[in-house]
């Protein structure tokens, strides 16, 4: 009875979905579904144009071939009429007038009552959802959640969006925990806290990609997400099987978009990874999120946005570029109280070893610190080839004690005076005793450098970092 469904419904709050679904599921007989079509009008380089629709940008849709094979393609820009799509897939045999299809809406007009609650779900449906979950542990997808590893498909038991919306900043925990990442230099002298963000920062042929495979395995976390965002293909089944191995992968998700893969697909393997991290955190657990590189999801912003016309600004890339990097980095990090955390570290490319390239200087300017790999250092043999002088942790101070910090600071300082004087010390032209701090630093070296160096296959956790450290600086004693 109606009388009877409305007093329900006043005790149980589900019950206006509950009648508006067997309200649906008496009407299916009598609905005729349709769809909003429109047609292909142009395709020039990455942008397709699309006119007979209105749709908003982020909106999904497919451009179906005259053969029936479909290409799956986002709304990413309009003018007047005309709609422009990028394709997440090949546009390989496209042709002119094929049609451009969206989901299937049906017309039927609901119930007052259950209005309020549809204009909700409308909203929603327009924001991308993936699949996340434990089921994508130990296994390998692209940025649409297909299958890499040939290990049949994958059924996420829950769903989030793609693109989650920011929380205000002043519910976020507070960096205090102490990370152990399981590198020794990194553990003594750069420390990491549970939901820092750091930036790798490194040219090409330095000991990256194995750095990040020790991090992968040694860090304590309970999950592990990596996203390799437009990398060799080659390079991300070795990563998963010489780098990350059995061991790492079995508590790890990679989402890889390699680098012959369309650009929107790369920028949604990036927030997949992402997404499937926040998942993670949203339950409790602390998440490592490792993503290589930062540097190629740029590109792959800056492709999109040039493709739409957006004018280059900085040494070719569009405002978007500096925009998307800090909507980007800042759903890493510790969540509200009663949540886990996720730690990320991003890797970016110095072209040329440059560390003034526009990409680094922002992502320096966004990050929780900087970890600098040295050409020099990795030519010399030294891994990991981490320059200890130009690289900073910024959440340090917050967590180490005043002796630790100073222990860091007299490493640091020693150090950085042997390199400063190292051709006079080579040739011979100085004479000890004049500088006694120099004089120290020439002592302490051998054991400075022994210090800094790891095997890819060892694994030194932070209380035996700092112990190393201490019994290190205190055998100092100037030479005469």
């Amino acid at each position: 009875m109606p009388g009877e469904r409305q007093h329900v419904a006043e005790l149980n709050p589900a019950e206006p979905l509950l009648t508006y679904l067997r309200d649906c599921r008496d009407a299916v007989a009598q609905i005729t579904p349709w769809r909003v079509r429109g047609r292909l009008t142009r395709v020039a380089g990455l942008i397709m144009e699309a006119t007979g629709l209105k749709l908003a940008t982020g909106v999904s849709c497919q451009v179906v071939m005259a053969g029936g094979q479909q290409i799956d393609a986002e709304v990413v820009g309009f003018a007047g009429e005309r709609l422009y799509l990028m394709p997440s897939t090949d546009i390989y045999g496209l042709a002119p007038g094929a049609t451009v299809e969206t989901a299937a809406v049906c017309g039927f007009d609901p119930p007052a009552v259950h209005k309020p609650y549809l204009r909700r779900r409308r909203i929603e449906d327009r924001i991308r959802q993936v699949g996340v979950g434990a089921e994508l542990l130990g296994r390998v997808i692209d940025g649409a959640g297909r299958p890499l590893d040939r290990l049949g498909p994958v059924h996420p038991s829950r769903r989030a969006p793609l693109y989650s919306r920011p929380f205000n900043p002043m519910e976020r925990e507070p960096i205090n925990e102490v990370l152990d990442v399981g590198v020794r230099a990194i553990n003594a002298l750069l420390t990491v806290g549970r939901g820092q963000r750091m930036g790798l920062f490194a040219g090409s042929g330095v000991g990256k990609s194995m750095l990040l495979g020790m991090m992968a395995r040694y860090t304590a976390a309970d999950v592990v997400v990596v996203g390799l965002i437009g990398e060799r293909g080659r390079e991300v089944k070795d990563f998963v099987e010489n780098i990350l191995g059995s061991e790492g992968l079995e508590r790890a998700a990679v989402v890889a978009a390699p680098a012959d893969a369309p650009p929107l697909l790369r920028l949604h393997g990036a927030a997949y990874a992402t997404a499937i991290a926040e998942h993670f955190r949203d339950q409790g657990q602390h998440v490592l999120l490792i993503m290589d590189s930062l540097t190629r999801y740029a590109q792959a912003q800056r492709e999109v946005a040039l493709a739409v016309g957006e004018p280059p600004a900085t040494k070719g890339y569009p405002p978007s570029v500096f925009a998307k990097l800090p909507q980007l980095v800042e759903r890493a990090g510790n969540g509200r109280a009663g949540t886990g955390s996720i730690t990320a570290f991003y890797t970016v490319l110095m072209e040329g070893d440059d560390q003034q390239d526009p990409v680094a200087d922002a992502a320096r300017a966004i990050l929780d610190g900087h970890i600098v790999l040295s050409r020099i250092l990795a030519d010399q043999g030294h891994y990991p080839a981490i320059d200890i002088e130009a690289s900073i942790s910024r959440a340090i101070t917050e967590l180490l004690s005043r002796d630790e910090l100073e222990r860091v600071r007299r490493f640091k300082s020693l150090y950085a005076r042997y390199q400063r004087s190292r051709d006079l010390i080579t040739i011979g032209a100085y004479a000890r005793g004049n500088d006694p701090l120099l004089d120290e630093a020439i002592g302490l070296y051998p054991h400075m450098e022994a210090f800094l160096v790891q095997d890819f296959q060892q694994q030194e956790d932070y209380a035996g970092s700092r112990t190393q450290l201490a019994e290190l600086l205190g055998t100092s004693t100037a030479p005469a």
